[in-house]
This record gives C-alpha cells, structure tokens and sequence, in this order.
C-alpha cells in the first residue's frame, strides 16, 4: 500500500473522565459524545481542518494551516463550555505525519498526542513548534507552561497555553503529575530550552538574484527581482520569511546551506539568478531544503522583459504550492498586485531601491531614479513612496537641509497612499514628518502604527516608532525596547537595526545593554560606522573615555568625516579637558556648514559642551528655522550636557518643542 508524507498541523482531542461518565451515567454521557463529535464536525467544516479518526470519545484531525488550526480549536472550547458541558482537552502540533489509504502516523503524531494528555479541559495546548507560528498573530496569545520530555520523544518539548479569557489556563505546576515519567518531567523542566533554536517548519529566506549579464551595471536587476517576491511572500501569514537585509547579507558569499538556515532560521531557501540582455530575461530559480539540500522545486524562464510580473507571480505561487501553504483571497490578491505595466519605470524604479539601500550620497542617486520612473508612469505607487522614503533618508542623514527634504517626503508619501492605502513605507515616512517637522504626535503615532498594522514585519518601522517616537518623545522605554526587540528578531543580521535599537537602549540609560547590541552590530558588519559612534556614546556615558575615544576615531574614518561623528568627538574631548582639539574640530564643521548642511541641534550641543551657551541657543533657534529632527532628542538624551540642561533657557527650548506629559 503507497505511503506520503506531509508537513501538517495536527490536533488531537479527547473527553476526559468519559468512562467514568459511562459507568455513573451512560444516557448522559452518550449525549455529552454526540455533542463533542457535532461541534467537532460543524468547526472543522468552518476551518478548514480534515477528521481523519474518531476513536470513542477522541478525535484525530490535520489542518494545511496552524493558525487555522488554533482558531478552530478556541471556538470548539467556546462552544463546549455552553450547556451541555463537555470537558474537552485539545493539543495541537505541527509536524511530519506519514498516511496512507487507512491510517495516518508518523513522530508528529505521536508529539500531538502526547501534548493532548497533558492537558485539562477547557485548555488548549499548543506545541513549542506550532507556537512559533502564532508570533505574527497578536490575536492568537499564548503563555508558556513548562518544558517536558515526553515518553518516546527523542527532544524537550516547551508547551504553550492559548491564552484567552474564556479558556483554562494550566500552570506548569497543575500539569507537572500528567506525564508518564514525572523524573524524566522534572529533569526536562529545568532546562533552558534556549539551548534548541525552534526553526518554523514554513520559513524561507530569498536570497539576491546573481547577475550573470556580462554587464555588472546590471546588479540591482537581481536585487530588485529578489526583493519583489520577498514583499509578496510577506503576505502569506502563515510564513515566516527573513527579513532583505539580512538574507541579502549573504550576496556573493559561499555559505554552506545548513549555517545559512541557521543565522537566518529559516527551513528553505530560494535563490536563483538572472541574465538580461535588452528586452530578454532568463531567470533560473530553485527552492532548496536546508537540512538536506533537496531541491523542492526548480524553474527556469526565457522570457521578454515584458513578462516580468508574471515570472515574479509564477516563483512566489510555486513557493506556496511546495510548502503547502493556505492562501486566503486577498493574499492571492496582495502577491500578485501588480503596480504598473510600464517596464521601462519599473526598472528604473529597481535602481531606486538599489540605490537607497547604499545609503550615503547614493541615496541622492536614488531620488534621481524614483523621479524619471514617476515620470514614465505617474500611478506607479511604490516609486512615490520609493522617492518618499528617500527623502526621510536625505534629513535622517543630514545629507541636506532637511526642512525641504520632509516637505518633499510628505508630499510624495501623500500622492502615494491616495493611490494605493495598502503600502505600509509611506506612513511610516509621515509618522516621522509628523513627529520631526510638525511636532504633531497624534498625526504621527496613528501613521507609524498603521504602518506596523499594515505590515507587522516591517523591521524599520518598528525601530522608527520605537527610537524616534516612543523614546525620544514619550519617553516611554519598555515599550520601545519591544519594538526595538521585534526589529532585531526580524532583521537578526543587520548592523543597522542593531545600532537603532542600541540607541533605544541608550536613551533608556541601559548603557551595558546597548552596548552589548552595538557589538553584535559590529560583528555584523565591521564597517557600520553608526555602530561604532553608538558604541562611543556609551563608552562616554560610562565614562569609559579611552574605549569611546577609539570607537569616535573609527566611526570618523569609516563615515569619511560624517558631521554626526565629529560632534561626539568634540564631547568627548571636552569631557577629557582636551578643548584646543575640540575647538579645532569645531571650526572645521563652522567651516562645512557653508557648503553643506550640519545638523544645528549637535552643534548646539558641541558648543555647549565648550561652555559657549550663548552660542548654543542661537545654533538652538536655527535648528528650529531647519525643521533640524535631531531636536527631538533634546528631551531624553543622556548626551545632552547638564550645564546645558541647567539654563532657564532649556526649559523653553522643551515647551517650544512641545513634548507630550510625562509618561505613565
């Protein structure tokens, strides 16, 4: 008789006390079994699930989706606990099952019932693996009950409790007398399941495409192609896909799959790459298991450029076919949405992003794309909110005055959304509009929270809200550490993130935290000089002068003299009594600021720390006139000097700024 196998969410259910039942009361208990069996039927049709067994007073069944699966089992508790009771215990599993014509087994059963024994009625437990399906789904709360090692399970086992208010909710000290062997329950207790990294069976990461095209000019072709279906694959909420910054980490270097899987945590890979000659493309793409290295799936297509939607639609629906994945309708809707028909600016548009994501003066070269793809098609959404974004960039960086630079930002992020409601990046630009320019915090806080509402998994706007909303205005640090924790759980290797939510921690006066993230950042990438002046600032803090100096001197060279790296380096040389260096250095920004644009709150900031507080408000109003952003880190900052903080004059500064009330 063949057999298959399949990834699948499994649950089992039971009545418990049911032969007890039977014996005190056998017409009761017959209707309480009827009731159990016309609600498990009536839901399953609801979600979607297959019963594969009922067994007396238990039932075996599958779902395609996890999520489904837990929805499923919350309304049949819901539904149990009206009249006629039936105290009903649930487990749910995700894992590998083998069927065949009759029956169905495999380890993923086994787990799944073991968890199902462990629980009591009312409750739905839920394995370790099939939690880490629910992190995208705050409506789907779940609490941790302990960690076992169950009979004939080869692993510790975290098990989890749906937590919601009308369910039972077990204490790891109630269900520690359930498990077959309370010796091995204890000893599996005690251990950190931090040891294991729970890796979500549906995970994939997108790795750049490899430009084979004789001309390297076409690079950011491949890029643009990788990151497309990343935002596609984005939709489908039941997988978990790594973060661009951190699977393009891995362009153009030989890792082996299982070290990639593992950095990335993920279970699949696709990669592929791209040769493109005029109006011709060939695009090979395969998706790779990264345990073993099977290939589930390859594809190779020569095509006219024309047919690029179509390439990019046909790679992320082949991905949902072979990880059997449950795409609900506006999913299907939402990857493959297409957003212009114009190749010609879609290109152009790719080289945007290729471009913005360079930073520094490259972003300029951006604005430059994004405008002549506006240009070729002026609905074309995602190249105003492209040309949006940019221009936050442009002021976030003080490439250029920034007053202009956040008009044009509001602006375009506007045009953008009056197009299409659906894109998260432009009201994330426009929380920071609102929160830098007009100072408007409830314009900004819904902008920045619709963002995250719209695309949970959007790293930046997570650490925008957290670092330039929550800390520097509110003043409200453990809720923006939560943001700056969900930021690096989804770009885990990226360098960037990490010095955003360093800065977070600085803010909070977290000093040996923050510094142990700028580290990490670090690591990442030796050449983040945001890191490195992070670092430094903490180091000053702790009034570490000599660590803090040498990590000034490295961001400086690596920024190539970035104005933002020489103001901490006037600080600390104040700090350290070494003003001729620290006037020398100052001069030399008085000098750039005629040719360039240098951020009028830090040099406010440095001449304070000079002891030239007439100089420092003077520079204070002009920040003001600049629509300068780094003025609202006057508030928190732990590197505003106290002399400064000291002056009458500050507290004015703090009231024309308008910061919200204290926090709760």
């Amino acid at each position: 008789m063949p057999q298959h196998r399949q990834l699948s969410a499994i649950m089992f259910t039971d009545i418990e006390g049911y032969t007890a039942m039977m014996q005190s009361n056998e017409q009761n208990a017959i209707v309480i079994r009827n009731r159990h069996r016309e609600v498990i039927q009536m839901e399953h049709e609801q979600f979607n699930g297959r019963i594969i067994q009922f067994y007396g007073d238990g039932t075996l069944s599958t779902f395609q989706s996890i999520v489904e699966a837990v929805q499923c089992a919350l309304s049949m508790q819901q539904k149990f606990m009206q009249a006629p009771k039936v105290p009903v215990r649930m487990g749910l599993h995700i894992g590998d099952i083998i069927f065949n014509e009759e029956h169905i087994f495999g380890d993923g059963v086994n787990l799944t019932s073991r968890v199902e024994s462990l629980g009591v009625p009312g409750s739905v437990l839920i394995s370790d693996k099939a939690n880490e399906e629910l992190h995208n789904h705050p409506e789907l709360q779940t609490i941790s009950v302990g960690t076992y090692q169950f009979k004939n399970i080869n692993r510790l086992v975290e098990v989890f409790a749906l937590n919601h208010e009308e369910l039972v909710k077990p204490t790891h000290q109630s269900l520690s007398g359930k498990t077959e062997d309370k010796k091995e329950l204890e000893r599996g207790s005690q251990i950190n399941t931090a040891q294991g990294k729970n890796i979500p069976y549906k995970s994939i990461a997108v790795l750049p495409f490899v430009n084979m095209s004789n001309d390297a000019a076409q690079e950011y072709f491949g890029d643009g192609i990788a990151e497309e279906i990343i935002n596609s694959l984005t939709h489908i909420k039941d997988l978990k896909v790594a973060g661009r910054t951190s699977s393009f980490q891995f362009k153009g270097k030989n890792t082996e799959l299982h070290e990639l899987g593992e950095k990335l945590n993920v279970r699949t890979v696709l990669a592929g790459s791209v040769r493109k000659q005029g109006n011709w493309l060939r695009i090979t793409a395969q998706l790779v298991n990264v345990e073993d290295g099977y290939h589930l799936w390859s594809e190779k297509y020569d095509r006219k450029m024309d047919d690029v939607f179509a390439i990019q639609d046909d790679i992320a629906m082949a991905i949902t076919k072979k990880l059997k994945l449950t795409l609900l309708k506006n999913d299907r809707a939402l990857m493959t949405k297409s957003y212009t028909q114009n190749t010609d600016a879609y290109e152009l548009y790719l080289k945007g992003r290729f471009y913005m994501y360079r930073r520094g003066a490259s972003i300029l070269t951006a604005l430059k794309y994004f405008q002549k793809a506006i240009d070729l098609d002026p609905a074309f959404a995602l190249a105003h909110a492209g040309y949006a974004e940019s221009n936050l960039l442009i002021a976030v960086y003080g490439i250029l005055p920034p007053k202009e630079a956040m008009s044009r930002a509001k602006e375009s992020a506007e045009k953008a959304l009056k197009l299409d409601t659906s894109l998260c990046e432009p009201y994330c630009t426009l929380g920071y509009y609102y929160t830098c320019y007009e100072r408007n915090w409830p314009e900004a806080k819904k902008n920045f929270l619709k963002s995250i509402e719209l695309k949970p998994r959007f790293a930046e706007g997570h650490l925008r809200y957290g670092w330039n909303y929550l800390a520097t205005v509110e003043g409200r640090f453990e809720e923006a550490e939560n943001h700056g924790e969900m930021g690096v759980r989804l770009e885990p290797l990226s360098s960037y993130i990490h010095a955003s939510y360093s800065l977070i921690l600085h803010c909070a006066g977290k000093f040996k935290e923050a510094l142990a993230i700028c580290k990490t950042g670090i690591e990442l990438d030796a050449h983040s000089f945001l890191c490195y002046a992070t670092a430094g600032c903490v180091h000053m803090a702790l009034q570490e002068y000599d660590e803090a100096i040498s990590c000034f001197e490295t961001s400086l060279t690596l920024s190539n003299r970035h104005s933002f790296t020489l103001h901490p380096f006037i600080w600390i040389n104040c700090i350290t009594g070494q003003f001729d260096k620290a006037r020398v250095m100052m001069d030399e920004l008085k000098e750039r600021s005629k040719s360039e644009y240098v951020s009028k709150t830090l040099t406010a900031l440095s001449a304070s720390y000079l002891n030239d507080l007439d100089e420092a408000f003077d520079y204070l109003e002009k920040a003001f006139d600049d629509r300068d952003p780094t003025l609202i880190l006057l508030k928190y900052e732990p590197w505003v000097p106290e002399v400064l903080r000291a002056d009458p004059r500050f507290q004015k500064i703090l009231d024309r700024i308008g910061f919200p009330g204290s926090p709760l």
